[in-house]
């Protein structure tokens, strides 16, 4: 008589695939917010010291530099905590396009765009991040949008929507440099989302994300190279202090220790609740401009700043959302 083992009840099943489910991280936990708060008060500076890069150096030369530094920090980082560099063919191929949409397309975007308006009008335009990173993360991988989520996002919008309307009326720029501006920014989101969202692939969660990401912004910042080069011409070089501490800065606090806690932060909470960070960076960037750039708030301003924080509460406590 063959003896019959029991199998596993369909409660059971849905309770382990959802512990185990991509995204499904609760926002409280320390895994999760403070890595969250670490990224969020680095990246609210680093619009202030793009600033300061862009003038003698042009934007390519500027972004391949941050990134070559990048890279070596990385690898150094993963050597040190003794993670394999080698991540074969198809890693380098991931980590290839990775790097050209997050540490070419993206930045070389960020940082021109920030020619034409201000580096306040551009953090609270990759605010909507939010929007695409959900959309795709709902179309790649079915993370569920929940009620509550749609709610916040749809207040912390119109928040964010205030902030602009008080930085484009203030702002005395033409208006196609505006428009331009804004086009660059809106391109950029765009190669940002779908670098956010492959950290949720499956190949992604098999490889070293430190590995990855050293690979990614060495390629990504050889790229940049190449096509500054046949933009621009041969690398020029800022002698500054400022722009020497600025580099170093953006290369490791903005993007050594950011992007793999970052990157992390996808894989724990999903990419919606992740680009949340991308809500609280412009007001830190404004704050900031208030302090140094003698940034001007309005009543319009301190709404938009309120309703942005109000929304960004709700969708986070939809614990369900993507």
């Amino acid at each position: 008589m063959s003896r019959r083992w029991p199998t596993p009840s369909r409660h059971c099943d849905r309770r382990v695939s959802q512990e185990t489910a991509p995204g499904r991280a609760g926002f409280l936990e320390p895994a999760v917010f403070i890595p969250f708060a670490i990224v969020t008060l680095i990246w609210g500076s680093t619009w202030l010291v793009i600033r300061d890069q862009l003038g003698t150096v042009p934007p390519s030369w500027s972004v391949c530099y941050r990134f070559l530094v990048a890279a070596a920090g990385m690898f150094a980082l993963a050597a040190a905590r003794k993670t394999p560099i080698r991540i074969g063919g198809r890693g380098l191929l991931f980590a290839a396009i990775l790097g050209t949409l997050q540490f070419c397309g993206n930045f070389n975007l960020v940082y021109r765009a920030e020619q034409y308006v201000t580096s306040g009008v551009v953090a609270v335009i990759f605010a909507l991040l939010i929007v695409p990173n959900t959309l795709l993360g709902w179309i790649s991988f079915r993370h569920p949008v929940a009620r509550g989520f749609l709610i916040g996002s749809a207040i912390a919008i119109v928040g964010l929507g205030l902030l602009f309307l008080h930085e484009y009326h203030d702002a005395a720029v033409d208006p196609g440099h505006v428009v331009l501006g804004l086009g660059l920014t809106l391109t950029a989101l765009l190669c940002a989302s779908v670098a956010n969202v492959m950290q949720g692939t499956q190949i992604a969660r098999q490889l070293p994300m430190l590995s990855v990401l050293a690979w990614a912004m060495l390629i990504g910042a050889l790229v940049d190279g190449a096509f500054a080069w046949a933009t621009v011409g041969p690398p020029v070089i800022d002698p500054r202090p400022g722009y020497m501490a600025g580099t170093l800065y953006l290369a490791l606090a903005g993007s050594v220790v950011t992007f793999p806690l970052y990157f992390r932060l996808i894989q724990k909470i999903g990419p919606g609740r992740a680009a949340y960070s991308s809500v609280l960076i412009p007001i830190i960037a404004m704050l900031l401009s208030t302090l140094f750039e003698g940034y001007r708030w309005s009543l319009l301003a301190a709404v938009g700043a309120v309703l942005a924080l109000v929304g960004m509460v709700i969708a986070m406590r939809a614990r369900s959302a993507a």
